[in-house]
């Protein structure tokens, strides 16, 4: 069984920074991508970095470039975004989805979920 479990969300003033973890189970970890979306409210989810595990490969939407690192430990099937300088259109639920590879800042290809984990920054 597919698990994700997101966690590191909290209220951070603008300028602020949170790490949120994602861990992982119930596939080849090691042999996946895993994305990083998020969803405000109003809008739609976005895609926003992915980073490939079997190589390190990563990529990130242009909003969050420079701002947003993503790491992965392959150790702890375990998927980190560092986010910094954090802005209020930041604010979202964020949530990790693994896929068979990158396509950009999103995972592709597969369909799992975690219950994410609520950002939000204050102005």
């Amino acid at each position: 069984e597919v698990q994700l479990v997101e966690s590191g969300g909290g209220l951070v003033q603008a300028g602020g920074s949170l790490r949120l973890s994602c861990a992982a189970s119930g596939f080849t970890f090691d042999d996946s991508a895993i994305g990083w979306f998020r969803q405000a409210p109003g809008k739609e989810r976005e895609g926003i970095s992915c980073i490939s595990s079997s190589d390190g490969s990563t990529y990130y939407t242009d909003s969050v470039k420079g701002r947003f690192t993503i790491s992965s430990d392959n150790a702890k099937n375990t998927v980190y975004l560092q986010m910094n300088s954090l802005k209020p259109e930041d604010t979202a639920v964020y949530y990790c989805a693994p896929g068979f590879y990158c396509s950009g800042p999103s995972s592709y290809g597969m369909d799992y979920w975690g219950k994410g984990t609520l950002v939000t920054v204050s102005s």
